[in-house]
């Protein structure tokens, strides 16, 4: 007798990043779906978290704490996703707000650099796409496809909002290693993000150094061998497999894909176990000090 598959999607965004559903709406989707367990991993920002949390007794879905956040390595952005940290943790919370400052002002910069090239935008219009969500570069293709100034967010990327485009800005970020120490001592574990996009292989050796627990294996974006290969690494090196749909709103009919892409519940128990070690030696430290 086969044992039952309880689906867990790790990977998912709101309106609170550069999704289009809100937190609420995701955790019908997942409930209507039989989804067991899902994480809202908005970018830089874990407002969508609690707002989520705050629902889920209108439905019987397990949410993990997450979040997705920018880093870099060697001038290549690497996303992390950190899962079981401590909501409140006071570092996390200032790193956060740091980050979606640099967001909102990299934002503004990129409408004035857009304008300057004439393209007639606005920071109003910009915004009431991105609704309550930090303003970012796919906010801003969506706002220049209605002024019909580019056909695809894809071509807005390509032609002015991608590195070494006219309207590129740079923002802060942290370095790989201040990323994965700041969700260790948020009591949280440390995966990174969809390695089939990394450019740069090197970085998984350098990253199993600096304390790596995990690898997003099961993504949208990566073939089979990719996933193959990636799953492979993980058991090699000891690493926790996670796995997602990195959902910002792409429907299959009227029907979101939410939950396409999961792991079983079981590799979120590893997640879990991980994390209370991180808490048990946090506490630790604390008491020291």
């Amino acid at each position: 007798m086969c044992k039952e598959i309880k689906k867990s999607d790790l990977h998912v965004h709101t309106t609170f990043s550069d999704g289009s559903l809100t937190p609420y709406e995701v955790l019908k989707w997942a409930y209507d779906k039989k989804i067991y367990a899902i994480s809202i991993t908005d970018h830089d920002t874990i407002e969508g978290l609690k707002y989520a949390i705050e629902s889920s007794n209108l439905f019987d879905v397990l949410i993990v704490p997450g979040v997705e956040i920018s880093c870099t390595f060697e001038d290549e952005e690497i996303h992390l996703l950190g899962y079981y940290f401590d909501i409140q943790d006071k570092n996390l919370l200032e790193a956060l707000n740091l980050l979606k400052h640099s967001r909102e002002t990299r934002g503004e910069k990129i409408i004035e650099k857009l304008n300057r090239l004439g393209l007639n935008l606005t920071l109003h219009e910009v915004y009431d796409i991105a609704g309550k969500g930090v303003i970012g570069r796919p906010h801003i293709a969506k706002a220049m496809i209605n002024r019909k100034y580019v056909s695809s967010v894809q071509e807005a990327f390509d032609k002015y909002l991608d590195r070494h485009k006219p309207a590129y800005v740079d923002r802060y970020r942290l370095s790989l290693k201040e990323g994965i120490d700041l969700i260790h001592k948020a009591g949280g574990v440390a995966i990174i993000a969809h390695p089939g996009l990394i450019k740069n292989e090197r970085i998984f050796f350098e990253v199993m150094k600096i304390g790596i627990d995990g690898i997003e294996v099961i993504h949208s974006k990566h073939s089979p061998e990719d996933t193959l290969k990636y799953e492979h690494m993980a058991n090699e090196n000891n690493l926790i497999t996670t796995g997602g749909s990195d959902f910002h709103g792409d429907l299959i009919g009227d029907i979101p894909v939410l939950g396409d892409y999961f792991i079983d519940y079981s590799h979120v128990k590893l997640l879990y176990k991980k994390a209370c070690f991180y808490r048990e030696r946090r506490d630790i430290d604390n008491v020291q000090e």
